[in-house]
């Protein structure tokens, strides 16, 4: 009799301890996943240089995320995901790449549910009669859910006279944000003083874009290592002076820096002619070979 006793309790012992092993695996199994999680966000990143805040950025949407399945578990109320963003920074210093970036990173986090990304102007949104402004912006809200909505040098709706319907577009702008912040992404973007300025033409604009993100001007050797990087991407490499020359004109170029400089483009045209000019260069030589096709020379570098 005492012997089945133990022999019961030892089976109902055997079955707490097994549940409690299956728990920690599940525990374990879901901290792997999160650490993967975060180590995608990481290299989908990795390649943008000086961009190390939006990494950070989204770690946070993540991590919100994962808190808020939990809260849900344990019929804790949920607080609100709002993602969307105000890009801010001059030409050439990556909102546009980010913002695709975002649209597929966010999707495969199964934060967004489709990853589509909408890139759309000034003409895409505002109507020439009453009434077409707020149904064409609407339009393209809806179109948008599940994906990003990026609208670049969206202070241009501000810029209307009088009688211009842009003040119309965002105020429905407002109004959609408000209504759909869950599946949808929304990012305006332009130069820092002027969204700032745009800023201010309606009172609850700024109120809601969770994150205003930054986009400085690159440094010198920020723009160095972006020259690399284009140059390795398509296969080539600079010579010793032909870097040189690259580096010498950047700096100048940053000493006089013009006040809507265009940053890693003007790097990229400087690559993009340097690629022609070798290509002509190379016309003229009797045997090519693997190396001549490879090196960028001081000779092709043309920085007028």
């Amino acid at each position: 009799m005492n012997m089945e006793i133990v022999q019961q309790h030892n089976g109902k012992i055997n079955i707490i301890l097994h549940d409690q092993q299956k728990e920690q695996q599940c525990k374990e199994t879901t901290q792997k996943q999160h650490h993967e999680q975060l180590h995608y966000i990481d290299d989908q990143f990795a390649a943008f240089i000086g961009l190390d805040h939006v990494k950070e950025i989204m770690r946070e949407i993540y991590a919100l995320k994962l808190m808020n399945a939990q809260r849900d578990e344990y019929g804790m109320r949920k607080n609100k995901q709002v993602l969307h963003m105000m890009f801010m920074g001059n030409p050439g210093t990556g909102k546009t790449t980010i913002a695709r970036q975002l649209a597929t990173v966010l999707y495969e986090l199964n934060i967004l549910s489709k990853g589509h990304f909408i890139e759309a102007e000034r003409a895409d949104i505002v109507g020439e009669y009453i009434g077409q402004t707020a149904q064409k912006t609407r339009t393209l809200i809806q179109k948008a859910q599940g994906g990003v909505l990026f609208i670049d040098e969206a202070y241009s709706l501000g810029r209307g006279g009088h009688k211009d319907f842009g003040r119309e577009a965002i105020d429905t702008i407002v109004k959609q944000m408000e209504d759909y912040h869950e599946d949808f992404l929304l990012i305006l973007a332009g130069y820092p003083g002027e969204m700032e300025q745009f800023l201010h033409l309606n009172p609850g604009l700024r109120s809601r874009f969770a994150y205003h993100v930054s986009f400085s001007d690159y440094n010198l050797a920020e723009l160095m290592r972006i020259t690399k990087q284009l140059i390795t991407e398509r296969d080539y490499e600079l010579t010793d002076a032909a870097e040189r020359e690259i580096r010498v004109h950047i700096q100048e170029v940053l000493y006089h820096k013009p006040l809507h400089f265009s940053n890693a483009r003007y790097v990229r045209n400087i690559i993009e002619k340097a690629i022609r000019k070798q290509a002509m260069r190379l016309l003229s030589t009797y045997d090519v070979t693997p190396k001549d096709l490879k090196q960028i020379t001081r000779a092709d570098i043309s920085l007028e």
